[in-house]
């Protein structure tokens, strides 16, 4: 808890997958919409938005991810470093 509240550990990599999962759901209930409704676009365009919506939305989501594996790299590299000058 202790960590929660003075942010020495990352909420948002936690949340972050459960935003891919409603991204993707989002992207497939579009696609699907779209591929069955007369003046959305078309099955052609449904099935456009169902394979951008995924992609894009894994694409979103790993990039958010690297973020948060590159500070917390960062955060070893500085531990390491400040251990060693001691």
């Amino acid at each position: 808890m202790k960590d929660l509240f003075f942010f020495d550990s990352m909420l948002t990599p936690k949340i972050i997958t459960f935003v891919y999962w409603l991204m993707l759901i989002a992207a497939v209930v579009s696609g699907v919409t779209t591929m069955f409704n007369s003046y959305g676009g078309g099955f052609i365009a449904g099935l456009g938005i169902l394979i951008a919506g995924v992609i894009g939305a894994r694409i979103w989501c790993e990039l958010l991810i690297v973020l948060f594996k590159i500070h917390e790299n960062l955060k070893k590299i500085a531990d390491r470093n400040e251990t060693s000058e001691l």
